[in-house]
């Protein structure tokens, strides 16, 4: 079992910055992919970006492309999501999640993704 825990959530003002870890233990993989989803209240989970375990492929949601930056240091086995240029609508529950994979590819699909954290609560206020 792989276990994944979201910090680093909180109330910033619109236009400000915060970093998100995603920290996993247990089973590990030597290839996999690693995305970032969020919920707003009343809102279906999202899509907001991924990563390949090798840090090299990254991928993106229209809505946060150009302030957020999604990277992994496989030395701590853990995940980031820089957020920048943060605005009201960016406001949800962020969560990390985890799937094994032999090659890279874009997954979209949250039921994709058999491993997730606890959520991260982001209030962006204006």
């Amino acid at each position: 079992q792989v276990q994944l825990v979201e910090s680093g959530g909180g109330l910033v003002q619109a236009g400000g910055s915060l970093s998100l870890s995603c920290a996993a233990s247990g089973r590990t993989f030597s290839t996999y992919i690693m995305g970032w989803f969020r919920q707003a209240p009343g809102k279906e989970r999202e899509f907001v970006a991924q990563i390949s375990g090798s840090g090299y492929s990254t991928y993106y949601a229209d809505s946060v492309k150009g302030r957020f930056t999604i990277s992994v240091d496989n030395a701590k086995n853990t995940g980031y999501l820089q957020m920048n240029s943060l605005k009201p609508e960016d406001t949800a529950v962020y969560y990390c999640a985890l799937v094994r994979t032999l090659y890279y590819r874009r997954i979209r699909q949250s039921d994709e993704y058999p491993y997730w954290g606890q959520g991260t609560q982001v209030i962006v206020s204006s």
